[in-house]
């Protein structure tokens, strides 16, 4: 079944440090901290809307939740635990910062019905997460891992492609140390300069410059397909739709169906590895895969067609139960 969210907000209250690229309200498209009352309200709606509880957490996202004062935390932890258990939802997710995470804070959070926690880890290169003002290193964000894995909390971890002093080398191997660690889900951002930042000063002044961004959805579409390969959920690739961060961009890498060119690209070069490896050049070439990944197949506005069509080949798709999600082959 589908895993789903009751997002809830707590902008920027918590963070010991402002990075480079973090432009909190912007991101999260409020500036009000909630109450525990808030969260209440918006619990007690969810519950007659949301159909599939068991599969559907509170979640507290928009700033470090574990560094934000004590007894604010735990208003909002009491008030989201009130709707968790036999009759109510999953449990309790939060994201916060590698470096705001210890084993007081964990025995607080068991207490409370926590089941996930996501760390922005954002970079597992050291050179970037100070070139970006962060505030941690790679290490604080392996220890913090290991430590929530010990307690047996599902694990998330966040990464940005495409950061000030990042390069293709730091941002592969960011992706195998993240591997290497195991989570149980993975976002991916690729980097969206927001006015009213650090990144945007340095952008608008020439000293940092970002990759292309076709460049970027090819390497977001192979780090998707190696999370997958390792059977790690990538359960966000691309910030999400918001007219909000679309005013506020100055440059970067946003895109609204990011996850779709992701997953077009994924296709594209299946497609292509079979027409070459079968010696096609030219021709109608007919295909099958999943129903759920012809869209991905033909490409995002029929992106994929249309590349094949200009080399002379046209591409027909057939929908197949039978074929894995993740699949395509040629029409036997």
């Amino acid at each position: 079944m589908k895993h789903s969210n009751i997002s809830i907000f707590v902008p920027h209250v918590g963070c010991p440090h402002m990075c480079a690229f973090c432009n909190q309200r912007t991101i999260s498209g409020k500036s009000e901290i909630p109450t525990g009352n808030d969260v209440r309200e918006i619990c007690k709606k969810a519950l007659d809307e949301v159909s599939d509880k068991k599969n559907c957490e509170i979640a507290f996202f928009g700033g470090s939740f574990t560094a934000i004062e004590k007894s604010y935390m735990i208003s909002l932890l009491e008030a989201a635990r009130e709707f968790v258990g036999e009759t109510g939802f999953k449990g309790i997710r939060c994201s916060t910062r590698p470096d705001c995470i210890s084993p007081e804070i964990l025995d607080l959070l068991k207490s409370y019905n926590v089941t996930a926690i996501e760390l922005g880890a954002q970079s597992m290169s050291d050179k970037v997460l100070a070139a970006n003002e962060r505030g941690h290193t790679a290490s604080d964000v392996v220890n913090a891992a290991c430590l929530i894995k010990e307690y047996g909390f599902e694990l998330g971890l966040q990464m940005m492609v495409g950061l000030y002093k990042s390069d293709e080398q730091d941002e592969f191997e960011t992706v195998d140390r993240i591997i290497s660690i195991a989570p149980d889900t993975v976002r991916i951002y690729p980097t969206v300069i927001l006015n009213g930042t650090k990144l945007a000063e340095l952008y608008k002044s020439g000293e940092y410059k970002t990759f292309d961004f076709d460049r970027v959805v090819e390497m977001c579409s192979l780090f998707l397909e190696k999370f997958e390969k390792q059977g790690i959920r990538v359960i966000k690739c691309g910030l999400h739709a918001s007219e909000l961060v679309e005013k506020d961009i100055v440059g970067g890498f946003y895109h609204p169906a990011f996850k779709e060119l992701c997953r077009s690209e994924i296709f594209l070069r299946k497609i292509n590895q079979i027409l070459s490896d079968n010696d096609i050049r030219g021709g109608e070439v007919t295909f099958v895969t999943s129903p759920s990944s012809v869209s991905a197949a033909i490409g995002h506005k029929r992106s994929n067609y249309d590349k094949l069509l200009r080399k002379g080949i046209r591409m027909k798709i057939i929908p197949d139960k039978e074929i894995g999600k993740n699949d395509i082959m040629l029409k036997g």
